[in-house]
């Protein structure tokens, strides 16, 4: 770079019919006028205008500004007047420039960053990829991350909901949501603030709470005992009694529980770390009954494989529908134990470390509370305050005073 080279006062009609000398591949026409600027000659007749100096660094470098053969010498020596000028200064003219050429777009930030970081920690990721692929790329993929706005998330929102309910929605803002903080969290280029943020998620009607009474638990252990899946009387119960996930039970093994501390240690919780889970007394009397098989580490086996039950549906099914509670899910027995905890007055903190819940939010919504507990609560102040049964209550019963 430099060996090729000539010094002289740039004219516009010497721009137009400079040549590179046959025997060289490139050859460069210093300006006199603009001493820094330079046009670059190919052999194959491309011209090019640059700025040679040195950098912020002290190190000589040398930069394209503009094409030759669309800018005119004036503006490319504007340009170069302006470049030059800001380097003095100490500032870099280059580095917005350099910081577009570093912004990815939203689908290459999710290929080459958010899911091979969520792929070592999730466990659901599966169902990020199903969202992304069939929401997100669709519509957001080809954008750059900078260029994506909240009109963009409220459009939208506006547009999905004409075809899918509040729920799935939701679901996408909450996913973009999590993908934008944490292209901030790893100060990827273009992102200085989370363009989902101040976008609400919708109101959810369709969202189905089944919670068990004691008479409707009752009956279903009693029917359990029926069931051509003798399995099912040990692996109901202990869903009750723990609030457990459905695959946590069915995978649990025995040295996972610590019978002397009275702990159950949930290897691969949903969030993908470990949880552990108190155990009660009903749990021990439980895994007590549990009938064990030699050389098989899981609790609550199939006894024919000595390995997890895939699913046990037909059985569940067919218990449930034969004590009329054919609405009641696997999921909502999870939902029933946080009903009977809070119901028996403990706290939702405590419910939220017991499920396993990073967020209060996700507790509250089995935060269910009877009519009779709210009735019991709301009489507490005449328990408090005696003289309030005594009060009168019409108002013949007042009294009335005399006036002069």
């Amino acid at each position: 770079m430099g060996n090729f080279m000539s010094k002289l006062t740039l004219t516009q009609s010497f721009v137009d019919s400079a040549i590179c000398p046959v025997n060289k591949a490139k050859y460069d026409y210093f300006d006199t006028k603009v001493i820094g600027l330079l046009l670059k000659v190919l052999q194959s007749d491309r011209k090019s205008y640059y700025i040679r100096c040195a950098g912020l660094r002290g190190k000589v470098f040398e930069k394209k500004i503009a094409d030759a053969d669309v800018t005119k010498l004036e503006d490319a020596r504007t340009i170069a007047t302006n470049c030059l000028a800001k380097i003095t200064l100490g500032e870099d003219p280059f580095a917005v420039k350099k910081t577009l050429k570093n912004i990815p777009t939203i689908a290459d930030f999710i290929a080459n960053s958010y899911l091979p970081f969520v792929k070592t920690y999730k466990r659901s990721w599966d169902t990020d990829v199903s969202l992304i692929n069939n929401h997100i790329l669709p519509n957001f993929g080809k954008l750059y991350l900078d260029q994506f706005t909240k009109q963009h998330m409220i459009g939208f929102v506006s547009r999905h909901l004409e075809t899918h309910k509040p729920g799935s929605v939701n679901r996408v803002i909450i996913l973009l949501r999590y993908i934008f903080n944490c292209a901030l969290k790893w100060e990827t280029p273009g992102i200085t603030k989370n363009p989902t943020a101040g976008v609400d998620l919708l109101e959810e009607n369709n969202k189905k709470e089944r919670f068990l009474t004691a008479a409707e638990a009752n009956a279903l252990i009693g029917a359990l005992k029926h069931s051509e899946n003798q399995m099912l009387q040990y692996i109901i119960p202990m869903l009750i009694l723990t609030g457990a996930r459905k695959r946590e039970v069915l995978n649990a093994k025995w040295e996972d529980f610590n019978l002397e501390q009275r702990i159950w240690r949930i290897p691969l919780a949903k969030s993908g770390k470990a949880r552990h889970v108190p155990m009660s007394d009903g749990v021990l009397s439980l895994l007590d009954s549990v009938p064990m098989h030699d050389g098989c580490p899981y609790v609550f086996a199939n006894p024919k494989t000595l390995k997890p039950f895939v699913s046990f549906f037909s059985a569940w099914d067919t218990v449930r529908k034969s004590v009329g509670l054919s609405d009641v899910r696997v999921h909502d027995l999870r939902h029933s134990f946080a009903s009977f905890l809070v119901n028996s007055g403990r706290s939702l903190y405590e419910v939220q470390r017991i499920l396993g819940h990073t967020q209060i939010k996700t507790t509250q919504r089995y935060a269910h509370l009877s009519q009779d507990s709210l009735l019991a609560a709301a009489n507490e102040i005449s328990k408090a305050v005696p003289l309030l049964n005594v009060m009168p209550s019409r108002v013949v019963d007042v009294p009335l005073l005399q006036v002069a």
